[in-house]
C-alpha cells in the first residue's frame, strides 16, 4: 500500500459480505436442486485435532453459535445442527468471481480478507447516479448472486472498514465518519485477543476512550505502531489501496439502462468508446499500445478482449479493426448470455505521440503498413505468433538476439549502427547448433586451408580474422575460447568457420561452420 497523503479527497466503498461461507453453500445446494433446511448450518474445520466452527450462518448467530468453537460445545447447545466440511478455497474463488464483476463499479478495487472488497470510486459514482445510488446498485446486485452485505462509504479504506464491519455502515460524508468510527468498540482495531482484553479490563470499550488518551502511554503499552493503527481507524491517516489490477492511464466507460446483446449494437459502442478513448489520449499528448474492452454480463460474467499495436496510435477506425479481427479468430466467441450492461475501454499501455505533419517530411516507404499489417496478424493469430528479433545483450554469437512477440515493449538494448557500405561481419543465416566440419591448415592456429562439410571439399581462397570471443563463465564455466574467421572458397561461397578451444589450452581444438553469408 501506499501511505502518501491524499492530494485531494477520495472516497472509498467497503463492501463485506458477513456470511459468505453459508451464502456460497445455499449457492450451491440451490443449483444442485437440494431443498432448503432451516436447521442452524456451521462449516467445520479441524484445529489442532479438533473440530471448531469456522464459520456460522445467520440461523446458528442467533442460536449463540460463533467461529471458534469447538464442534462437540456447539452440538451440546443445539442438537438440530447440520454440519459440513469448511471449505475455504471456494469461498476465496467465489469471492474472486464477484471481485471481477465488482470490477464494473471502479478500476480500482482490492480484496479485503477476510470475505471483503474495497473500491476506491473517487470519480466514478456519477456513473451510477451519485454515492447514494452506487451503493443501492452495488447491494441489489450482491443479492441478486445470494450474497448478504454491509457497505460503508467513507473517505479512507481503513474507516470505510471498520464502519462496515464493526459498525451498521452506511455512507459517510468527508468528516463525519470520525465521529462514527469514534462510537466503534475496540474491536474494530483487529488486535490480538490478548491486547483487545487488556483494553476491555483497563474500561477502555471504545474507540473514543482511547482517542481521548495520550497517544504515548498507549505506544509504550502496545506497541509503536498503535498510534498509527488508532488514527487510520479514526480516517485520521489515507492509506490508499493496492488495486487487484493495476489501473490504465485511460478508462471509458459506458453503462446502459438496457442490456445490449446484438452484434451491431456492440460494434457501435465499441466504436463510440475508442473515439472517446482517443480523444482523451490525444489531449494527453500520448499514443495506445495496447487497447483492453470489457464485457460485463447481467448474470456477473466478466470477459475482456485486448488487443496491441506495433507502435502508438490514436486511429480509432484502426484500432476498431483490431478488434473485429481479434473477436473473429477468438476459441471461445463472445457470447452475451442476457445481454451486456457495461462496457469498459481501458489503455493500460501508452507511449508519447508527437504531431507529425504528413507530406514535408521524409517517411520510410511502407512502414505504416507494415506496422498496421503486423498488428493484424497479432490480432487475429495471437501476439506469440507473430515474433521479431530484439537484440540480447551478449556477445556470444547465438545469443546476440532472441526473438520476441512482435508487439512486446522494446527492450533497453539497441542494434549497433553499422555502415551499409561495409560487409556483413555476421551472416544472416546461422546453424543452431553449428555443424563440425574437418579443417586442414597451414598453422595449429590460422585459419584453414582446406575443410570438408557435408562430404564436400571447400578451397579456401580468402579469408578475414581472427574474431576473438571469450566464453560467458559466469553463465556456464568451462566453455572454450572461439577463434572466428569469415572464409571464401573457389566458387566464391562465403562461410563463417570458428575454431573452438586454443592450442595449448585444449589437448584437441575441434572446427565448427556456424553460419553462411549471402
Amino acid at each position: 500500500m501506499n501511505s502518501e497523503p491524499s492530494a485531494h479527497p477520495r472516497r472509498y466503498l467497503a463492501v463485506w459480505f458477513l456470511w459468505l461461507p453459508s451464502d456460497r453453500l445455499r449457492r450451491q445446494e440451490q443449483r444442485e436442486d437440494a431443498p432448503p433446511e432451516d436447521t442452524p448450518v456451521v462449516l467445520a474445520e479441524k484445529i489442532k485435532g479438533a473440530l471448531r466452527l469456522a464459520a456460522v450462518d445467520p440461523t446458528a448467530a442467533r442460536a449463540g453459535l460463533t467461529p471458534g468453537l469447538a464442534l462437540a460445545d456447539a452440538r451440546a447447545r443445539t442438537p438440530a445442527l447440520r454440519v459440513v466440511a469448511h471449505r475455504p478455497d471456494l469461498d476465496d474463488a467465489l469471492l474472486g468471481r464477484v471481485l471481477e464483476d465488482f470490477g464494473r463499479f471502479t478500476p480500482m478495487i482490492a480484496l479485503d480478507p477476510p470475505h471483503g472488497l474495497m473500491l476506491d470510486v473517487s470519480g466514478c459514482t456519477h456513473l451510477f447516479g451519485g454515492e447514494a445510488d452506487l451503493m443501492r446498485t452495488v447491494q441489489t446486485r450482491a443479492e441478486r448472486a445470494g450474497l448478504q452485505t454491509r457497505c460503508a462509504l467513507a473517505a479512507t479504506p481503513q474507516v470505510a472498514r471498520a464502519l462496515a464491519r464493526f459498525g451498521s455502515g452506511g455512507r459517510f460524508e468527508p468528516g463525519e465518519e470520525r465521529a462514527a468510527a469514534r462510537r466503534l468498540p475496540v474491536a474494530a482495531l483487529e488486535l490480538p485477543q490478548k491486547e483487545e482484553q487488556a483494553l476491555r479490563r483497563a474500561g477502555l470499550k471504545r474507540l473514543a476512550d482511547l482517542d481521548d488518551r495520550p497517544r504515548a502511554p498507549l505506544a509504550a503499552r502496545f506497541g509503536a505502531d498503535f498510534p498509527a493503527r488508532l488514527a487510520r481507524v479514526l480516517g485520521d491517516e489515507d492509506v490508499r489501496i493496492t488495486p487487484h489490477r493495476a489501473a490504465a492511464p485511460v478508462v471509458v466507460d459506458r453503462v446502459f439502462f438496457e442490456p445490449i446483446s446484438a452484434p451491431e449494437d456492440i460494434e457501435r459502442v465499441l466504436s463510440d468508446l475508442l473515439i472517446e478513448t482517443m480523444d482523451r489520449l490525444s489531449q494527453t499528448g500520448l499514443g495506445g499500445r495496447a487497447f483492453e474492452a470489457g464485457f460485463y454480463r447481467v448474470d456477473g460474467e466478466t470477459r475482456r478482449i485486448a488487443v496491441r499495436t506495433g507502435r502508438p496510435t490514436r486511429e480509432a477506425h484502426a484500432t476498431l479493426r483490431l478488434f473485429r479481427e481479434r473477436m473473429a479468430a477468438l476459441a471461445v466467441p463472445l457470447d452475451p448470455g442476457f445481454g451486456f450492461d457495461q462496457m469498459r475501454m481501458s489503455v493500460p499501455w501508452t507511449q508519447i505521440l508527437a504531431p507529425a505533419q504528413q507530406g514535408l517530411e521524409r517517411e520510410t516507404p511502407g512502414e505504416e503498413a507494415f506496422s498496421h499489417l503486423v498488428d493484424r496478424l497479432t490480432a487475429r493469430l495471437g501476439p506469440e505468433a507473430v515474433l521479431r528479433f530484439e537484440p540480447f545483450a551478449s556477445h556470444i554469437p547465438e545469443r546476440a538476439a532472441r526473438l520476441v512477440p512482435a508487439s512486446a515493449r522494446h527492450g533497453a538494448e539497441t542494434w549497433p549502427d553499422l555502415d551499409p557500405d561495409d560487409p556483413p561481419l555476421r551472416p544472416l543465416q546461422m546453424f543452431d547448433p553449428p555443424q563440425p566440419v574437418e579443417t586442414l591448415a597451414e598453422v595449429p592456429d590460422g585459419y584453414p586451408l582446406k575443410f570438408r562439410w557435408r562430404r564436400v571439399l571447400h578451397e579456401v581462397t580468402r579469408a578475414e580474422g581472427p574474431e576473438r570471443i571469450s566464453g560467458e563463465w559466469w553463465r556456464a564455466p568451462g566453455q572454450r575460447t572461439r577463434d572466428y574467421y569469415r572464409v571464401e572458397d573457389r566458387d566464391g561461397r562465403r562461410f563463417w568457420l570458428f575454431r573452438q578451444g586454443l592450442y595449448g589450452e585444449t589437448p584437441e581444438p575441434r572446427w565448427f561452420i556456424h553460419g553462411l553469408f549471402a
